[in-house]
């Protein structure tokens, strides 16, 4: 590994929290308290299939600078039509919507994370806005340093603007950065902004079927099975 890093950024969805079991639990418990009939995992499936589609149309300029809550929003509202689901008032969808804050995280993530802070700058740099970021830490106990969400930039990720937008708030270089996720594809355009890179799997992120992510498919600076493997190897 190249010298050690000054600041450690996360990808998020997935890799520090477990959106998909949070999202079924959290709306089959709203659902049923509201007598709201939905197949709720095929919702949520379908809803984070929607993700990387709604991020596209504003990289590609289709649509102006847009949230990520808003985009969410967005989905939600058509998935709730294609899914047939009735009896959503306004107050639901809301409530509905606001899941993606009320996300939990994997064991590892609090104890490996409070780890890694007593040594080094911990944030997220996910494609969730900063008030996203915030409610779900705050939800989940995690303890971030800094929020670095996709707002401050204007920018989703794997835009360079991200990664080097890191950088430039805590006025450090690049290779002083570490990029840690669950994501081959985010650590490829981390690395490519000349960001360190480390790597865990997280092999039910998708469900029981799973086939993406499930390994490493570079030669990450670090590989890791979790977020407390990748701080013992970080000598923390």
């Amino acid at each position: 590994m190249p010298q050690s890093p000054v600041a450690i950024v996360f990808d998020t969805f997935g890799t520090v929290v477990d959106w998909r079991s949070s999202l079924i639990a959290d709306l089959s418990a709203y659902g049923a308290q509201r007598g709201v009939k939905a197949d709720w995992p095929a919702l949520v499936d379908a809803w984070r299939a929607a993700y990387q589609p709604s991020m596209q149309r504003v990289r590609s300029g289709e649509l102006p600078w847009t949230r990520l809550d808003d985009l969410h929003r967005g989905s939600l509202d058509r998935l709730i039509t294609e899914h047939g689901i009735t009896g959503l008032t306004e107050e639901d969808k809301v409530h509905i919507n606001l899941g993606w804050h009320r996300l939990n995280p994997w064991p590892d993530s609090v104890p490996g994370l409070t780890r890694l802070k007593s040594r080094f700058i911990i944030g997220p740099l996910s494609n969730g806005n900063v008030s996203l970021l915030l409610n779900m830490a705050k939800h989940a106990g995690i303890p971030w340093d800094m929020i670095f969400g996709s707002d401050l930039f204007g920018h989703f990720k794997p835009d360079p603007e991200t990664y080097l937008g890191v950088a430039n708030m805590l006025n450090v270089r690049p290779d002083q950065v570490m990029m840690a996720a669950a994501h081959n594809g985010d650590l490829a355009a981390a690395r490519r902004c000349g960001l360190q890179t480390a790597f865990f799997p997280r092999p039910t992120e998708y469900g029981p079927h799973q086939v993406r992510d499930t390994k490493a498919e570079q030669d990450w600076d670090i590989v890791a099975t979790d977020i407390q493997d990748m701080a013992t190897k970080l000598g923390v």
